[in-house]
């Protein structure tokens, strides 16, 4: 399929795991894509400094948001540099790239973003107090932008992934003293997902396919919010 002939992409976060897997399958339909990670791969970004987002994110058609990292402790043990460190990647970064993206998209007649939120944004998780709450703050401030640039032809939605079999989930997982064992026994679907599944959702939203669609909230988690 070529369902993104033409169209210029930027993919944060694109150096594992799901933001690799989004830009492997928008580049194999037709798009134009800089990869873009901290450990740099096409392109070096650190989504926290607004000077550099404001390079890299001008002038493309189709935003996807992935970078982010994570916490694993609750509220009173979440040191406050933990707390800004997470909320500056996660919220601010994802802010900043929208932001300064669509003044180029409503330049060029629309464009399509789509943020890396995650079920932590939905329901409470056991020792995620920083990275729940940053990640609540991206599906809201996804609706917002929704809302503010649906005149624009811009749309703007959210994919909210559950237990994703990934190295940055197995990195926390480490750290958190958990197992995937665990984590995959909690799942209805009795698996974890995989970053491709992730990408095929964000490929939809990003699609002319999904031109109805804005302001919404896909969650992918083989039932988890569910049971």
């Amino acid at each position: 399929m070529t369902r993104f002939a033409g169209k210029r992409a930027l993919v944060t976060g694109a150096g594992s795991g799901i933001g690799a897997a989004v830009a492997r399958l928008l580049e194999s339909e037709g798009a134009e894509v800089v990869a873009a990670d901290l450990n740099a791969t096409d392109i070096r970004l650190d989504v926290r400094d607004e000077s550099q987002v404001a390079e890299v994110v001008r002038d493309v058609d189709v935003l996807v948001n992935v970078a982010g990292i994570g916490s694993t402790t609750s509220a009173p043990e979440t040191e406050l540099d933990v707390w800004e460190d997470v909320f500056a990647v996660n919220a601010r970064g994802t802010f900043l790239c929208c932001k300064h993206a669509i003044p180029g998209m409503i330049a060029r007649g629309g464009g399509a973003i789509v943020n890396i939120a995650s079920v932590a944004a939905l329901v409470g998780l056991r020792n995620r107090a920083a990275y729940c709450a940053s990640k609540g703050a991206v599906v809201s401030l996804t609706r917002a932008l929704a809302v503010d640039h649906v005149k624009d032809n811009i749309r703007v939605n959210a994919v909210c992934p559950g237990t994703v079999d990934s190295p940055w989930v197995r990195r926390l997982v480490e750290e958190a003293g958990e197992s995937l064992d665990e984590l995959t026994a909690r799942q209805p679907l009795g698996r974890l997902g995989t970053p491709e599944e992730v990408a095929d959702a964000v490929a939809y939203l990003a699609s002319d396919a999904a031109g109805f669609v804005t302001g919404s909230v896909l969650v992918i988690d083989g039932g988890l919010t569910a049971a």
